[in-house]
């Protein structure tokens, strides 16, 4: 892990911040103290922001699966023609 000091990292983020995106992690510290560590956040997932958003809202059923004849003549499938 690379180390530089406040003074590096405000003259040099935008080198810094390359780096991080290119998996490396960062530590900046004043005098011999490390204060802070540069590093990438995880990739978000799109669909997290979803989950439990509709709790209590979505209802469905137990035969939701289930084949319906009349739905499948709707959308022109015959399963008697194999």
């Amino acid at each position: 892990m690379r180390s530089v000091t406040v003074q590096e990292a405000k003259t040099h983020l935008s080198k810094l911040l390359r780096e991080v995106e290119a998996g490396e992690e960062i530590e900046i510290r004043r005098g011999d103290t490390p204060i802070a560590l540069l590093s990438a956040r995880p990739k978000a997932n799109p669909l997290a922001a979803l989950k439990g958003k509709f709790d209590g809202q979505v209802v469905i059923h137990g035969d939701f699966n289930d084949y319906d004849e009349q739905i499948a003549r709707d959308f022109g499938v015959h399963p008697d023609d194999d």
